[in-house]
């Protein structure tokens, strides 16, 4: 049995298709015809959901707002919308990659796949290394080239949260919100203080790199 993905789609033709084409490439798809607003345990488990933006019911980036209020699992966007600011709006909301209709049903399989081979945020209290950088979440150690690097407990969080989507990019505002302490400082700038002191801890090969419209994502330090 293939990965379980979610397909949101309203249009039953192309919800058909799309269906068809994802059991013929061996995954498990299910089809939900209509938007929700999701709460924590409504969420079937996959691996992938794949959502529409023009959604009876709630419309797909309020969904996909909802989502990664609980949820990490990546989220591929079809769209008949090709305006460049719906796609950075759906990049900072939380979404992984966008697709804009008409397209090849061959091109949607290959980017479901390469999203499925990327990995997936690890679970905490595991180790994890990107290229020379290896990160505990347990024991809260990190070394770069098997030599320990000293990091505060903020430049460790903002470490880890970045770790756990490598090569994805995280939206500041969730940086924001999940990292720093809204009440004492949760502000935009000290964010990029934050940013700063963790790049020349880590050099800039292997570093933090910014994604400009969105937030940071970690460099993978490949070919170093």
């Amino acid at each position: 049995m293939g990965e379980r993905i979610l397909l949101v789609e309203d249009d039953p033709q192309l919800g058909a298709q799309i269906v068809e084409h994802l059991r013929g490439a061996g995954l498990e798809p299910s089809w939900w015809r209509e938007g929700r607003v999701l709460a924590p345990g409504e969420l079937p488990e996959v691996s992938l959901v794949v959502l529409d933006l023009m959604l009876p019911g709630t419309y797909g980036l309020d969904m996909l707002k909802a989502l990664r209020a609980f949820s990490d699992v990546p989220v591929l966007i079809l769209s008949a919308r090709n305006d460049t600011l719906d796609k950075v709006r759906a990049l900072k909301l939380g979404a992984d990659d966008y697709l804009t209709k008409p397209f090849w049903p061959e091109e949607l399989i290959e980017r479901v796949r390469a999203r499925l081979r990327r990995p997936l945020l690890q679970k905490t209290g595991a180790a994890v290394d990107v290229g020379p950088l290896r990160i505990d979440f347990q024991t809260h150690e990190v070394w770069m080239h098997g030599q320990p690097v000293e990091l505060t407990r903020v430049e460790f969080a903002l470490l880890a949260a970045l770790a756990r989507r490598p090569r994805e990019a995280v939206t500041r505002q969730w940086l924001l919100e999940h990292v720093l302490d809204p009440e004492r400082e949760g502000t935009e700038r000290t964010l990029d203080v934050h940013v700063s002191r963790l790049r020349r801890k880590l050099g800039a090969r292997h570093g933090v790199e910014t994604v400009w419209g969105v937030g940071y994502r970690l460099a993978s330090g490949e070919g170093a």
